[in-house]
């Protein structure tokens, strides 16, 4: 805000800085955790799912919540979440890892609960990587805000000076604002010259290990599918964590499935999950859930068999 008055007064001026104290965008921009949250839970608030988050070990660990499971599917949430976080680029965070599970009481050390018992803690879990922003256009971003503030912090003096004066000033500040831009746009370029393939082989490695990661998940999801298959007897107690495993195998197979044979494989490993889910026994800590997770994946099953009729 500038007060202007042609008495003779000085400007009065409020910094920009404060503004930027209830900038909500801002500080999530800048990495703000609880920025990010308040701004996840606002995108997300129709659909009934509740984030909460912590930055551990370079990894910002994400815990969406919600009363149903449908509420929890994971390709819309993961595309809604990635969607949001990218257009936010917080500032030193890449790697996110999405957790979903049931709502449940307040928890203070929910990621020390669920790291204890990964599979009986949660539906799913997902690791994403955030695209890499630009390097010259944050240089930019950031050139504009810093210019901002300095224009504001230093706006020139208005009391009565003659016009020659109040030009040389103004234009000191152009001036200097000018060499600011040129000096950023040249380093900008020379750090993206230099270390730009760099950043992309980083990126690629990140691709690579999500990839080698995945190839692992889905061995032991043949070994267990094998061992169904041939009639092997799992414990009951090991029956929920098991058809949980295969389930969060079943949806990373179906986000590449196209052919007709893909379709009736991802098919019969939704109903084997199913199988799993209905033999758990009335007396297990989780037989309500174990019950709405069966129809769920005898459903995706279902889904399934008709896009492998419907392809080639």
């Amino acid at each position: 805000m500038i007060l202007l008055k042609k008495s003779g007064f000085k400007a009065i001026t409020t910094s920009p800085m404060v503004d930027r104290i209830n900038d909500i965008a801002w500080q999530a921009h800048q990495g703000s955790v609880a920025a990010i949250i308040q701004l996840l839970n606002e995108k997300l608030t129709k659909s009934g799912v509740r984030i909460r988050a912590v930055f551990a070990d370079g990894v910002l660990q994400l815990l969406c919540e919600a009363a149903k499971v449908e509420q929890l599917e994971q390709s819309s949430l993961v595309e809604q979440i990635q969607h949001t976080l990218e257009s936010i680029a917080p500032r030193h965070i890449r790697r996110i890892k999405i957790n979903s599970r049931i709502v449940r009481e307040q928890q203070l050390l929910w990621l020390t609960e669920i790291d204890r018992d990964r599979d009986n803690q949660l539906l799913w879990s997902q690791e994403i990587t955030l695209a890499q922003p630009n390097v010259l256009k944050q240089l930019i971003q950031d050139l504009q805000e810093a210019q901002a503030e300095l224009g504001q912090a230093n706006l020139p003096d208005l009391s009565p000076l003659n016009n020659k004066a109040k030009q040389k000033k103004v234009s000191k500040v152009k001036l200097r604002s000018a060499f600011a831009l040129c000096l950023l746009l040249s380093l900008g370029w020379i750090f993206y010259s230099q270390f730009g393939e760099q950043l992309k082989n980083l990126a690629q490695l990140d691709n690579h290990n999500s990839l080698a990661t995945a190839n692992t998940k889905r061995k032991e999801s043949e070994v267990l599918s094998n061992a169904v298959n041939n009639g092997v007897s799992l414990q009951s107690d090991d029956s929920f964590a098991a058809a949980v495993r295969l389930a969060n195998q079943a949806s990373a197979s179906g986000k590449t499935a196209t052919s007709a044979t893909q379709w009736l494989e991802l098919a019969a490993m939704w109903q084997r999950a199913s199988d799993l889910m209905n033999a758990v026994p009335s007396n297990h800590s989780r037989y309500q859930e174990a019950k709405i997770r069966t129809q769920l994946y005898k459903k995706y099953s279902e889904t399934a068999q008709k896009e492998a009729d419907k392809s080639p």
